[in-house]
């Protein structure tokens, strides 16, 4: 894994972006946003979560109306995110929002444009450029259906395109006077190559900080499984200041999950409970299964970095597992608990889920305390 990639900080509400500051967390609210309730209820849920920023869709003016409360309510910076019409952006600062997902080249009249820079410049809101491979200029994709596939030279013709597009309103912000310290970019394609490409190139363009996603990466499981190559790869490279999984489910607090699982396998941030286990095979001597589903729903509410190993015998015990804090391993009718590999206790079968889950609240209280 390489250094971090040098980039210039961008300040969302409190959260800095960019920088030498950890990389940040966030996600869009599932809910009308016109719901302000409803929208406020899962901002709150998200915080708990561990989300860092939070970014409602703004589809229309009772929409942009709306963030005036939800900014008022939200724990969390709040995002907007416009499409296209000024008039909503002009809104959304109005209300107080911390930073507007918004791409200035959308809006073809340059007065308008500067109307919303000049309102931003005044309370000096940052603005998120977004490019998404699927929404480039249709001659992009025509060359595609025509080619029938995908093969390298078409994901970098995209990516070129995609970064060109991303600089190109840059520029519009840039000429303005309205750059570094004020624009972060995110550049996302559902293809993983597409988009490590994209972010590659757009990284060795400028150094505005960069927010990665896999767009339209696809249910729980195998959203999670791209999302986690995609990102990976360039985290791993020291690109991306800023992350969003993008899964389709109802709850976003899946994605939040998800997002600080990337970080925390890199070892770029960890500040939550992990849980390691072994595959199990024919060696197996208990219904371990119960017992892996017990403790990760038991260690979802920690917030320290706890390291828990469920196993399946001695084979893959104590030594495979050395570096958890602590771990089981059972079997013919008694089980062994062990804290960084060294034998700790061995108790009864039926008793080693309880006495696990009560030395992992011992470990958690200590390093709380």
């Amino acid at each position: 894994m390489v250094g971090r990639r040098k980039s210039i900080p961008v300040n969302v509400g409190g959260v800095v972006i960019g920088g030498a500051a950890p990389i940040a967390v966030q996600t869009m609210t599932k809910t009308d946003t016109r719901d302000v309730k409803a929208t406020l209820r899962q901002i709150h849920e998200l915080k708990e979560a561990g989300c860092e920023i939070v970014r409602p869709a703004v589809p229309d003016r009772e929409a942009a109306e709306a963030l005036r409360e939800i900014v008022k309510g939200s724990p969390l910076p709040v995002i907007a995110d416009i499409h296209y019409d000024h008039t909503l952006a002009l809104l959304a600062i109005d209300a107080g929002v911390h930073c507007l997902r918004l791409n200035p080249g959308n809006i073809p009249d340059r007065d308008k444009v500067i109307k919303v820079v000049t309102a931003a410049k005044e309370r000096q809101i940052p603005f998120r450029i977004g490019v998404n491979a699927g929404s480039l200029p249709e001659e992009v994709h025509k060359t595609l259906r025509e080619e029938h596939h995908i093969d390298r030279d078409n994901r970098e013709q995209t990516a070129a395109r995609m970064v060109e597009v991303a600089l190109g309103h840059c520029k519009i912000l840039e000429d303005l006077d309205y750059g570094p310290g004020f624009i972060k970019v995110s550049l996302k394609a559902t293809d993983v190559w597409t988009n490590v490409m994209a972010n590659r190139k757009f990284a060795a363009a400028r150094a505005y900080p960069i927010h990665l996603g896999v767009t339209e990466s696809g249910p729980v499981e195998a959203g999670s499984i791209r999302s986690a190559v995609g990102m990976g790869i360039l985290l791993s490279e020291g690109i991306g200041d800023t992350i969003r999984v993008s899964l389709a489910t109802a709850d976003p607090r899946e994605e939040i999950r998800v997002a600080h699982e990337i970080l925390k396998t890199l070892a770029i941030r960890n500040e939550s409970a992990t849980l390691v286990a072994c595959p199990t095979c024919g060696r197996l001597e208990y219904d371990m299964v119960p017992t892996v589903k017990a403790v990760e729903a038991h260690i979802a509410r920690l917030k320290i970095p706890i390291t828990v190993a469920v196993m399946g015998c001695v084979v893959n015990g104590p030594a495979e597992a050395r570096h958890a804090d602590i771990g089981v391993t059972g079997g013919r009718g008694k089980g062994v608990i062990f804290k960084k590999g060294k034998l700790y206790k061995t108790v009864a079968q039926e008793d080693l889920l309880a006495v696990l889950l009560m030395e992992i609240d011992a470990i958690a209280a200590e390093r709380v305390g």
